[in-house]
């Protein structure tokens, strides 16, 4: 058996820009992402929400089925898109205020569901939004690239 035939590599990724979800009501995520999170939207209209995540990516939260049609702006066309079920998102967070976030997320009624200590140091915080999808806010140490 002969090997498949190398492709010159890819040019280097530069990070992940945008991570999003899909909610079945968009004010209930916005309380959430604004009121919990204290995230700040950069756009918001009734189908999507898109959040400054650390000056570094965006998390885009839209309205379940609303991105289901193209979306045509003057700069081109965004196609179709759409999600279902819970799915899993982690943000960054500094190791000293982890007990700061696990208060705030208590106080805000938002149950902690699980706490891992990672090999490398690493500590996760696991809880869910109003839609179900599961978040972490994770401390240095998780991966050998944070």
């Amino acid at each position: 058996m002969t090997a498949p035939p190398q492709d010159d590599p890819p040019p280097p990724l530069a990070g992940v820009l945008e991570t999003a979800l899909y909610v079945d009501d968009m004010a209930r995520a916005r309380a959430f992402y604004e009121g919990v999170l204290g995230l700040r939207p950069m756009f918001a209209d009734a189908r999507l929400s898109a959040y400054d995540v650390g000056g570094r990516s965006a998390l885009l939260v839209f309205q379940r089925g609303a991105a289901m049609q193209a979306t045509r702006l003057p700069g081109g066309t965004i196609p179709p898109h759409d999600g279902s079920g819970p799915v899993h998102y982690a943000l960054a967070i500094a190791r000293a205020d982890l007990p700061a976030w696990e208060a705030r997320l208590v106080a805000k009624g938002v149950a902690i569901e699980g706490r891992t200590d990672w090999p490398r140091g690493g500590h996760s915080l696991y809880f869910r939004d109003p839609d179900g999808h599961l978040g972490e806010l994770a401390t240095p140490g998780i991966w050998p690239i944070y």
